[in-house]
């Protein structure tokens, strides 16, 4: 089968590091978080960059997800993405960072949603007991102050980009089961940690979770969080589980680039998921590859 006619890139960041502050691409560099090394990455990253990296693709457009810079740049970024937009066209949704424990939080989804490109939010919250595997040094989501930030979200009109761990899942899918109006977007297919002793157990149980939710849904990406060097042998039963735990209407395929240049080149990741769906039909394909990410991030 050919390759699909279009391609929205559900999940892409953009960088230029003399603009806002990135502490997690600024040196030393190490190979002990949960990315391993970033230094390949620690270099501008801009739209030109992007469209060269995912050439033959067919790029339809994209979903800029917050690149981690300094919260006290959050609001700019946003700007510099909405200015952007406006500018090429490019990206065509934004989902902006903000803690959801933020004393100031509702005056920070206000400013975020002022611009018309906004469609979510994120705040990662990976925590995990080994200190190379946590993004956070607690995990915060069993909060009241974290619960009561995810329920602002519906005031602003805000999907929640989760990025999380597995084990973490079955709570934050309670506390969403209060706010239905949440559309909850998981992030790199549920970040599983195959070395955990119950990894792929926990995996399936919160994965299960968030796709119980009726606005539940998942982005496939991220390969080598799980699998570092990663292969299609590896993946392919785990991206078939996720579509038929979630449904073919409720999957997105995504580069997360630049990140994921780190384990592989854009073509590796896209011919991956290309060949993994091979044998669905032609529509089934393009709501894998563009038109779910249209509808769940509404582009217009």
């Amino acid at each position: 089968m050919p390759k699909p006619s279009r391609f929205i890139d559900a999940h892409v960041h953009l960088w230029e590091l003399d603009r806002l502050s990135y502490p997690w691409l600024a040196p030393p560099f190490s190979d002990d978080g949960p990315n391993g090394s970033v230094e390949r990455i620690a270099k501008d990253y801009r739209l030109g960059d992007y469209l060269h990296d995912a050439d033959g693709w067919n790029v339809a457009g994209i979903v800029h997800i917050e690149a981690g810079a300094d919260p006290s740049d959050a609001l700019a970024e946003t700007r510099w993405i909405q200015a952007m937009a406006d500018a090429q066209s490019l990206p065509v949704a934004i989902v902006a960072q903000a803690a959801l424990d933020d004393p100031d939080l509702d005056a920070k989804l206000a400013a975020h949603s002022r611009h018309r490109s906004v469609r979510g939010i994120r705040h990662i919250v990976n925590w995990h007991p080994d200190a190379q595997r946590t993004y956070c040094p607690r995990d915060v989501t069993g909060d009241a102050a974290w619960q009561h930030g995810f329920g602002l979200l519906s005031k602003h009109g805000l999907s929640f980009d989760l990025q999380c761990y597995p084990a973490q899942m079955p709570g934050i899918a309670r506390l969403a089961e209060r706010h239905p109006q949440i559309p909850v977007i998981v992030n790199h297919m549920g970040m599983m940690v195959p070395t955990d002793t119950h990894g792929l157990e926990e995996w399936r149980t919160g994965m299960r979770a968030i796709a119980a939710l009726p606005a539940g849904a998942v982005k496939i990406s991220g390969m080598g969080f799980a699998y570092r060097p990663w292969s299609i042998e590896q993946v392919r039963p785990l991206v078939l589980e996720t579509i038929d735990m979630f449904g073919i209407d409720r999957c997105m395929f995504a580069s997360n680039f630049p990140t994921d240049k780190l384990f592989g080149s854009f073509d590796q990741h896209l011919s991956a998921y290309d060949a993994i769906t091979d044998e669905f039909d032609e529509d089934e394909r393009d709501r894998l590859f563009a038109a779910n990410a249209e509808r769940i991030y509404r582009i217009k």
